[in-house]
C-alpha cells in the first residue's frame, strides 16, 4: 500500500466501539467520507489498543503514517484515561508512542457530538414540537445511552465550536411527588443521584424499580429495551409508567439545559435510547416538560428540540474535529447532507 496519510476516527462507548477512517485525497467536502466504518464490542477486548491494533492489520493500514481522532465516553483533560462505564485505563502519551500515530487527539464523546450538530440537514434528525432554530445561535445536546452526555455548542465568525463537560452528572432534581418518590428509592442506593441514575439504560431500569416499589410491586428483571419494548406494546402498565416518566425528566433535563446556555439554535436529543421510540416521545410529556420553567415558559417555547437520527454522529463530529486539527479546515454551519 502506497504512503497515504490515514485520518483515523473512532466513537467508543461503555458498549461500541466504532471505527474508520478518511484519507481526503481528491475530496471536496470537509470533513471527507468515512470508508471502511466497523463495529467492536468492547467487552470483547482488554484495552483500546488491542481494538485499534486489530482494526489497523485488518485494513492493512497499520505502517501508514496515521493521525487519529478517537471520541470517548469519559473525561479526556488528564493524560491517564480511565474510561466511567468501562474498565479501560491508559496514557494518552503512551497509547500514540506504542501505535506509532503521527498525532492523536482524543475528545469527549459529547464534544463530537456537538462538532456534528451544526452538519445535520432534515433528514439527520426529526423535531419533537414547536420552536424555531436561530442560526448561529448556542445548542445543547444531551444523550441517554450507556451514560447520559452532554455538550454545547457555541459560534464564533460563522464557525462552531464545542464546550464539552459532564453535565450528565448534575444533580436530579425532582419536580413532582412522584419524583420525590423516585429520589427517595434511588438514595437508598446512591449518596448522589445524578440525572445519569434516570437518563440511561440503567437509569431506565432505575425509574421501573423505582415505580414498581411505589406501586408495591415485585420488578421482574427486566433490560432497558425490554421495558421500553413493554411500553410500546402495552404489555405491562407499569413499564409504560416506567417510559412515560423517563420521558417527562428527559423533558425536564432538557429544558435545564436550553435555560442554561439560551440554546436558541437548539436542544438536540443522540444517544442510543431515544431513537427506538421517537413517536411515544412525541406524544410523551416531553415537550410541556420542556417548556414548564414558571416565568420562563415562553423562553423555552421558543427553543425547538430535536432528536438526532444519523446513526453515526460521533464519527462525522470526530472528522469533523480532526479536519480541523490537521487539515486547518473547519466545516462551516450548513444544512447540506453529509454523508458517512
Amino acid at each position: 500500500m502506497t504512503a497515504t496519510v490515514i485520518n483515523l476516527v473512532a466513537d467508543i462507548g461503555g458498549t461500541n466501539l466504532r471505527i474508520g477512517y478518511f484519507v481526503n485525497e481528491g475530496s471536496t467536502s470537509v470533513p471527507a467520507e468515512v470508508i471502511n466504518l466497523q463495529v467492536f464490542q468492547c467487552q470483547q477486548y482488554a484495552s483500546l489498543a488491542e481494538v485499534l491494533q486489530t482494526y489497523l492489520k485488518q485494513q492493512g493500514i497499520e505502517n501508514n503514517t496515521i493521525n487519529a481522532c478517537l471520541a470517548i465516553a469519559c473525561p479526556v483533560e488528564d493524560d491517564l484515561i480511565s474510561m466511567t462505564n468501562l474498565p479501560w485505563e491508559f496514557s494518552q502519551s503512551a497509547l500514540k508512542a506504542q501505535l506509532n500515530f503521527n498525532a492523536l487527539y482524543l475528545i469527549n464523546d459529547y464534544t463530537a457530538i456537538a462538532h456534528a450538530v451544526p452538519l445535520l440537514n432534515d433528514q439527520q434528525k426529526i423535531q419533537i414540537g414547536s420552536g424555531l432554530v436561530v442560526k448561529e445561535k448556542p445548542m445543547a445536546i444531551c444523550g441517554p445511552g450507556t451514560g447520559l452526555g452532554v455538550a454545547n455548542v457555541v459560534f464564533s465568525e460563522g464557525k462552531c465550536i464545542s464546550l464539552g463537560g459532564e453535565g450528565g452528572h448534575v444533580d436530579f432534581a425532582p419536580t413532582d411527588a412522584t419524583e420525590i418518590k423516585i429520589l427517595e428509592f434511588l438514595l437508598t442506593k446512591y449518596q448522589h443521584v445524578s440525572y445519569e441514575q434516570l437518563l440511561s439504560g440503567l437509569g431506565l431500569k432505575q425509574i421501573y424499580q423505582a415505580v414498581c416499589h411505589i406501586n408495591g410491586e415485585k420488578p421482574e428483571d427486566l433490560t432497558a429495551q425490554k421495558i421500553s419494548e413493554n411500553a410500546l406494546s402495552a404489555s405491562c402498565i407499569t413499564c409504560e409508567q416506567a417510559l412515560a416518566q423517563f420521558c417527562k425528566v428527559l423533558g425536564s433535563f432538557a429544558g435545564n439545559l436550553a435555560l442554561t446556555i439560551a440554546s436558541f439554535g437548539g436542544v438536540y436529543i443522540a444517544g442510543g435510547i431515544v431513537p427506538r421510540f421517537i413517536q411515544y416521545l412525541e406524544n410523551s410529556e416531553f415537550r410541556a416538560r420542556f417548556e414548564a420553567k414558571g416565568r420562563f415558559n415562553d423562553f423555552n417555547r421558543s427553543i425547538a428540540t430535536f432528536v438526532i437520527t444519523e446513526p453515526q454522529p460521533g464519527i462525522l463530529g470526530a472528522s469533523a474535529f480532526l479536519s480541523q486539527q490537521i487539515l486547518k479546515e473547519q466545516p462551516l454551519y450548513t444544512n447540506e447532507t453529509v454523508t458517512l
